[in-house]
């Protein structure tokens, strides 16, 4: 069992009862806890709503270095919260660069550009639909044929033939329709811009979903969307580019092709990546507790 010393785990705290862990991430806590971690809480309400100082209230000062484990924040908003922590003496392991770095697509994309989708975007604002001759040069970036639509960090899967699915990107009228309905069920958490992937079709085995510490995979285990299916997905390609893109903490969503290539479908930052209920957290949590003795300088070698 590791001893990370003054590392700190920051979750949300539950809104109903707020000294005590958000219910969603109760057992993650007692696995930072048997770690030898301390645990702190932040209100994950107040940073969207009131501002990051009143968020980390509950924090004691001069905690050390952090990792925050929770529920998915803006790029800016946990820009506002690494700040907000900082004055109070308690350094995020991952920086805001960093987590925007792994967060969103513009930010990861060049780096697995050989292992994942073909990918081409356009940045827009919540509530704004591209203009279709607009979207049509989007798609021609990408030379024809199936693709999804989503944003820097989001899709619409659940909505597939209504907002993610485009049959043929020649079709611009519909790839319009999409991506209108799109930007629609978005709203107000439209995240940078509109993004098109080339639609490329997986065997029927499930995604897995790696977790990364410093570059090294900590831990490989069923992606929440496909809780039954557990494929064991081949890394050798994968690691070199983890560790090019230099976070410390990520996520990659791994598919396998038809063509039997494994295929990155999302890197995520792992602090706001969904860890399936059927994971064994602790050999994450270890991990994080000993990268977070190597402090916050550290970077994947």
């Amino acid at each position: 069992m590791s001893t990370a010393g003054t590392t700190v785990f920051l979750f949300p705290c539950d809104p109903l009862a707020p000294r005590r862990v958000d219910p969603e991430f109760a057992e993650e806590a007692r696995a930072a806890r048997a770690s030898g971690v301390t645990v702190a809480l932040i209100d994950h309400d107040a940073l969207l709503s009131q501002g990051a100082a009143h968020a980390v209230a509950r924090v004691p000062r001069d905690a050390g270095p952090a990792w925050y484990r929770g529920w998915m924040v803006p790029a800016d908003r946990y820009a506002e919260l690494s700040a907000a922590l900082a004055d109070r003496g308690c350094a995020l392991l991952t920086s805001s660069e960093r987590y925007r770095a792994a967060h969103e697509l513009p930010g990861w994309y060049d780096t697995f550009a050989a292992l994942t989708p073909r990918s081409a975007w356009l940045p827009s604002p919540p509530g704004r639909v591209p203009a279709e001759a607009d979207l049509a040069d989007l798609a021609a970036r990408l030379g024809g044929g199936p693709a999804v639509v989503k944003d820097w960090v989001k899709s619409r899967k659940h909505e597939w033939l209504e907002a993610c699915y485009v049959p043929d990107l020649a079709d611009t009228r519909q790839l319009s329709t999409v991506v209108a309905r799109f930007v629609e069920l978005q709203d107000e958490f439209l995240t940078g811009g509109v993004v098109l992937r080339a639609y490329e079709p997986y065997q029927p085995v499930g995604e897995a979903r790696v977790w990364w510490v410093d570059g090294a995979p900590a831990l490989v285990g069923a992606h929440p969307d496909s809780p039954d299916l557990r494929p064991s997905p081949d890394l050798s390609a994968v690691a070199p580019a983890v560790r090019e893109l230099g976070c410390r903490f990520v996520t990659t969503d791994l598919a396998l092709r038809e063509d039997g290539r494994w295929r990155v479908v999302e890197v995520g930052d792992g602090q706001v990546s969904g860890l399936h209920r059927d994971s064994d957290p602790e050999p994450l949590f270890e991990a994080l507790a000993a990268a977070g003795t190597r402090g916050a300088a550290a970077r994947p070698e």
